[in-house]
Formats: C-alpha cells, sequence, structure tokens
C-alpha cells in the first residue's frame, strides 16, 4: 500500500501543475465529443460517461494524495492558465480542502451516472453532456482562485443543472425547475453586484490579492466593503439553503430523477465551500478591522436552517422530500460550526461534511428504488394510501388469526427477498449516518463538532474559551436535530418496510444497487479510518485559518518563460 501511494506521489509530481486542469478540461472535452454524438447512441454515451467520470475520480484521488504531501510547498499547487503572473491572469489554486471536494465530487458523480443507466438516462434528450458540464462546473468553483472566474464556473453549473433538473419533462419538473431557476439567477445578479463593489473598492478579484488589500481599506470605505461581502455572501447563502432562502430546494431536489438529486446533494455544499474558502480567507484573525465579519450571522442563519429542516422532516411524508430536508439540516450544520472559526470545530464539520452529503446522495437513489417498490413500478403514484399495521391492534398487539396471508400461509419468519433486504440495509445505513448515530461516521463527526465546541482546545486540554449562549445553542440543537431525524427516518422506515405485507419482491438490477452500496461503504470506510481522515481534516482547518500560505502560494507563484521569448516576455506590464 505504502509503495502504491509512493508510486502515485511521483508520477502526480511530474505532472503538477497541469494535472489540475484534468477536472475541468476532461468533462469538458467528454461534453464536447458527446454532442457530437447523435441521440440514438445512448450506449454509447452512457460507457463514455462512466468511464470518463471514473477518470476524474482517479485524478482527484491523485491529487488528494498530492495535497497531503508534508510541508506547505508540495501541500500547494498552483497553475497559471495564461501564463501571467497573479493578479493578472486565471490562477487555478489546490490545496487540501479543494482537493477533497474533487474526490467527493467525482465519486457521488460516478455513483449517480451508474444508477442513471439504468433506466433514467434514457428519459430525456441531452443528458450526458449536461452531466458533464455540470461536472465541469463544480471542479472549477473548486479550483478557482478568483471571483470571476468562481462566477463563470458558478454558471456553467447552474446552466447544467437547468437541464438536468426538467430531464424526464412532466408537471411537477417543469413547475420546480421554474422556481429554481428565477431564485438561481436572482442570486447570479446578486452574485455580479457584489463582485462589482469588491472591484471597485479593492482594485482586484484575485482571492489571494483580496485577502492582502481588505487589511488596508479605509475606514470610510469600510461600510461599503462590508455592504459588498454581505451581497456576496447572500448569493452563496442562498445556494448553501440557508432559511429563509431555501424555500426552492425541496420542491426541486425532490421533483428531479433519482440520479439527479444524488448529484444536486453536492450542490448546497458548494455555497457552503465557497462560504468558508472565501470567510477564512477574506475575514480571518489578520483581516484588521473586519476580522470575523459577519461570524454571528452565519451561526444564527446555520442554526434557523437545522431547525427548519429538522421540523421539515419531522413534517415529511415522501422519502425525496426526507432526502432534500436532510440536506437542508446537514446545509445549517456545517454553516453554523463555521461561523465560530475554531480550527477544531472546522475540523470536524470537514470531516462530516462528506459523510452527510454521500449519505444523503444515497437516501434520493434509494428513496426512488423504495418509491417504484411501494407503487408497483410506478414513478408516481398517491401517497395518500394507508399503510397500517396488519398484525396489531389498536394496542399494538399482535392479534390472533392475522399471521397468515390470502393462501393461509404464515407470513412472519417468512425469509426476505434479497432485494428487499438490500433496500431496508441501505436506509438503515442512511438513517444511521444522517441522524448520527453510532457507530457510523455521521455520529463520529457530530462527536468531534460537539467535543469542539464544549472545548475548543481540545478534550486533553484544561484551558479552552467559554462555550458561550451561542455554542450551547448549537449544542443543544445538534442533539435535537439528529433525535427529530431519527424520528422521521424510522417513522419512514416502518411505513415502507414493517407495515406491509402485500407487495411483490422488489426488483433490483445490479445498476441501480451498486451505486447506493458504493457510497454507503464509502461512510463506513470514513468511520474505519477514521484517524487518518481527522488528521487530514485538522491539517485543512488549520491551513483554513491560517490563509497566509494560501496567499503567498497564489502571489509568489511565476510564470514560467519560453526558451525562445525575449527576456521579460510574460511578465505584466510596470504600472506607470
Amino acid at each position: 500500500m505504502q509503495t502504491a501511494l509512493a508510486l502515485l506521489e511521483q508520477v502526480t509530481s511530474a505532472l503538477m501543475p497541469h494535472l489540475m486542469l484534468a477536472p475541468i478540461a476532461l468533462p469538458m472535452l467528454t461534453a464536447a465529443l458527446m454532442l457530437l454524438m447523435r441521440e440514438e447512441q445512448q450506449r454509447l454515451k452512457l460507457t463514455l460517461n462512466i468511464l470518463s467520470t471514473a477518470l476524474g475520480l482517479l485524478v482527484a484521488l491523485a491529487l488528494l494524495v498530492w495535497s497531503d504531501q508534508p510541508g506547505a510547498t508540495s501541500s500547494m499547487g498552483v497553475y497559471l492558465a495564461a501564463n501571467w503572473q497573479a493578479p493578472f491572469g486565471i490562477v487555478l489554486a489546490l490545496d487540501r480542502l479543494s482537493a477533497m471536494m474533487l474526490v467527493l465530487t467525482s465519486l457521488v458523480a460516478l455513483a449517480s451516472i451508474v444508477f442513471a443507466g439504468a433506466r433514467w438516462h434514457r428519459a430525456g434528450v441531452h443528458y450526458h453532456p449536461l452531466f458533464q458540464f455540470q461536472l465541469m462546473g463544480l471542479a472549477g468553483a473548486f479550483l478557482t482562485a478568483d471571483l470571476f472566474n468562481l462566477f463563470v464556473f458558478f454558471e456553467i453549473m447552474l446552466a447544467a443543472s437547468y437541464g438536468l433538473l426538467l430531464h424526464g419533462s412532466g408537471r411537477p419538473r417543469v413547475q420546480a425547475g421554474l422556481h429554481y431557476i428565477a431564485i438561481n439567477l436572482a442570486a447570479s445578479s446578486l452574485f455580479l453586484v457584489g463582485v462589482s463593489m469588491l472591484y471597485g473598492i479593492t482594485g482586484t478579484l484575485n482571492m489571494a490579492d483580496l485577502a492582502q488589500n481588505i487589511p488596508l481599506v479605509a475606514a470610510a470605505d469600510r461600510g461599503l466593503l462590508h455592504a459588498a461581502a454581505a451581497i456576496l455572501a447572500t448569493a452563496f447563502l442562498i445556494k448553501a439553503a440557508i432559511w429563509p432562502l431555501n424555500f426552492w430546494l425541496v420542491p426541486a431536489y425532490s421533483a428531479a430523477t433519482a440520479p439527479v438529486g444524488a448529484l444536486f446533494a453536492l450542490m448546497t455544499k458548494v455555497g457552503v465551500y465557497t462560504i468558508l474558502r472565501l470567510w477564512t480567507l477574506l475575514f480571518s484573525s489578520e483581516a484588521g478591522a473586519s476580522a470575523l465579519f459577519g461570524s454571528l450571522w452565519l451561526i444564527g442563519g446555520g442554526m434557523l436552517t437545522m431547525a427548519f429542516g429538522a421540523v421539515g422532516m419531522l413534517g415529511s411524508q415522501r422519502l425525496s422530500h426526507l432526502a432534500g430536508f436532510a440536506a437542508i439540516v446537514s446545509s445549517g450544520t456545517l454553516l453554523a460550526a463555521a461561523g465560530f472559526g475554531q480550527n477544531l470545530l472546522t475540523a470536524s464539520l470537514l470531516y462530516y461534511l462528506p459523510s452527510s452529503t454521500l449519505a444523503i446522495s444515497a437516501l434520493f437513489l434509494t428513496a426512488d428504488l423504495i418509491d417504484r417498490w411501494r407503487n408497483d413500478g410506478a414513478s408516481y403514484a398517491p401517497f395518500e394510501r394507508s399503510d397500517n399495521a396488519p398484525f396489531l391492534n389498536a394496542e399494538l398487539v399482535p392479534t390472533e388469526g392475522l399471521n397468515l396471508d390470502a393462501d393461509e400461509e404464515v407470513l412472519i419468519g417468512r425469509v426476505i427477498p434479497a432485494a428487499a433486504a438490500m433496500l431496508g440495509l441501505a436506509f438503515l445505513v442512511c438513517t444511521l449516518v444522517i441522524a448520527g448515530m453510532p457507530p457510523l461516521s455521521g455520529f463520529v463527526g457530530k462527536v468531534a463538532m460537539l467535543s469542539a465546541l464544549l472545548n475548543p482546545m481540545g478534550l486533553s486540554s484544561s484551558a479552552g474559551a467559554r462555550l458561550g449562549a451561542p455554542g450551547w445553542m448549537l449544542f443543544a440543537l445538534m442533539i435535537a436535530t439528529g433525535l427529530l431525524a431519527l424520528i422521521a427516518l424510522t417513522r419512514a422506515g416502518i411505513r415502507h418496510f414493517w407495515a406491509t405485507h402485500d407487495r411483490a419482491a422488489p426488483q433490483l438490477r445490479v445498476l441501480e444497487g451498486l451505486p447506493i452500496a458504493m457510497l454507503l461503504t464509502a461512510c463506513v470506510a470514513l468511520t474505519v479510518m477514521a484517524g487518518p481522515v481527522m488528521r487530514f481534516t485538522q491539517a485543512t482547518a488549520d491551513a483554513l485559518h491560517s490563509p497566509g500560505t494560501y496567499i503567498r502560494a497564489v502571489m509568489q507563484a511565476r510564470p514560467i518563460a519560453s526558451p525562445s521569448a525575449p527576456a521579460g516576455a510574460g511578465q505584466p506590464p510596470e504600472a506607470p
């Protein structure tokens, strides 16, 4: 294992920094190639899509291994796309956080496209090119180092998501899609306004250069700077589904096809990633008068989002709605924890982020199979039918003589079909991770966050900042939302698995079961490898809260001079 990792590091180091472009260029070229193919070539497009996404996962894993090498120089990659020094040219930056998000994106995307290969990719046109353009936008958002290109990649990602949401047509998707498009167009407008104001104040859009200039902003312009940051943050918080700007999420995500809903579980995490990246970079403790600007808003908004999502889960009947509200609870937890600006708490939330995303994506896929089983193969059917427990009376005691089916054969004790057992086990694992119950990764992440809240300096230290009222509120909310999620998911499990007796065995294809198993296996792997993963997230959090490494790496990156070019070529002109 160590030899393989060492070989991978050597190959990746030889290809760096150009390998950083692969997560963006690979899906772009794949989508362009598939647009040239006829729509009847669905099988070829599916094969190409799966191969491209799998190759993207391998590249992301290589970048993750490379980013975790010891030493500031080797753990931070900078790619000058136009060979111009920052802040004058386009810059891509790779660190542990962006590498982790690339791996998470590729893993969820691979599970999504394999699941779609069973049936959903044939429900409309241009599914595969849109899917790859979505991956291109996601990867670009995680790698870009300036706000303008962040906007560009956001728009690529959103444009592809509009088509994916409407894939399969039908009134529910069109209605939810119109709301989704409207709110995202409004968010894009706010994005442009905030970026324009920041550029007018600081004269730059490069993130590292912004971090250098914000402490130097004149006191008279400080209020305008904060207003620009608040407008920009609103655009990101809409994407992160903060309350009360998240009314669009559950209708849109539940109306989308199952593989699209699973991929959309990443979309809220893009907003969380952007907030975490920009807030720790631009408004760190080194930002002078703007240090930790907006932290209380993040904490308060995150906690309100957690409460809203938990109540929504408790009131939901459809499994896809449960998954949508679970995404809101996860997003609110991450935003509230990030607002405290503490290294240990940030490290814990970075462990919780991939765990919750994987479980929610798996729940979207599992919900599709369970609903199809419940509705006898139909994609949509009324949900008003009451599924009463067939063997219990009003006192919840088994009634004699009712343990027989129509043929008077014993029901209790009958062997569960393998497909039903697989669905039940998948739903159980999703429940444990989302609710934060032991022994899986959701529990590890929540316990780590609770431990950091109780003692920010670490459990082994007697010192540390006091918890304070916001900390105690978040502590209580994390426990309460986990309990409400457990109640809601347990009730849904009883309704779909225990309270029915007249259904045929579900039909489960390998292409449908395999991606769910892959996502949940990743959750189990996070649990087994909790120690190394927590060390990785701790190093990531330490780097986020010490932005000097990021700033120096980006600003000190030098263009590569052409051997045939005259001296000074590729350098920006000197200011007069």
